[in-house]
């Protein structure tokens, strides 16, 4: 498998003006304590490549199926189909500082354009994120590719980039700490979160579509 990424990332924070919460229900005083938490905005660039021994077309009539593989290669992240090109997907449980969240996010794989795929977020219907917002924007490419020394005659390059926006609010016991230890916590816990799901979905997409076309793996040693 080649698989490659560069991750830059920064982040921010605003704060809102603060609401009076007393003499209010519980739950009205739950989504004003939400509203006037502080807000961090946390920013990354990923970019990635992964190689499929197969043409181009092979490769794109493969990728425009998501329906068959997305779930399949999702997994064990929970996913649910949202109309036909979306998908709400659970990532799981996160944390640092003592601050966990289970984030889940809708995302909508639109149709190729010129052997250009692009991914964004979309809402999940009937979920309401608490103290969190995700903007995901991907674009993955397609180009072919003739070498000797590959297994098979050609091969198809795939490149992926992300840019990816997260706004989660803080709550208390995290805005008393000192503002480069909450960001410098956030951008690696944002980076270990994409590494760590890119690199495993990588992996499926390249093992389930090989193991389809009957194709060896890249990566892995072919016996002569």
């Amino acid at each position: 498998m080649n698989v490659s990424s560069t991750q830059y990332s920064q982040s921010s924070i605003l704060n809102t003006s603060p609401v009076s919460t007393s003499s209010q229900p519980p739950a009205q005083t739950d989504r004003e304590e939400r509203q006037s938490a502080e807000t961090i905005i946390f920013e990354g660039y990923y970019v990635g490549n992964m190689e499929m021994f197969a043409d181009v077309d092979t490769v794109a009539n493969y990728l425009d199926s998501h329906q068959g593989w997305f779930t399949r290669c999702a997994q064990p992240m929970d996913v649910k189909p949202i109309g036909h090109n979306g998908y709400a997907i659970s990532l799981g449980r996160f944390g640092s500082l003592n601050f966990q969240i289970q984030p889940k996010i809708g995302l909508h794989l639109l149709p190729q354009n010129k052997g250009v795929y692009r991914i964004e977020t979309i809402p999940v219907p009937g979920h309401d994120p608490e103290g969190y917002d995700v903007d995901f924007r991907a674009a993955m490419s397609l180009a072919e590719k003739h070498q000797d020394k590959l297994p098979v005659k050609q091969a198809t390059h795939v490149e992926w980039e992300l840019n990816l926006q997260t706004k989660v609010q803080m709550p208390k016991f995290i805005q008393a700490l000192p503002q480069s230890l909450v960001k410098a916590s956030g951008d690696k816990l944002l980076n270990q979160i994409v590494r760590q799901i890119s690199k495993r979905l990588t992996h499926k997409v390249q093992e389930d579509f090989h193991t389809m076309m009957n194709l060896p793996l890249p990566g892995r040693k072919t016996k002569h």
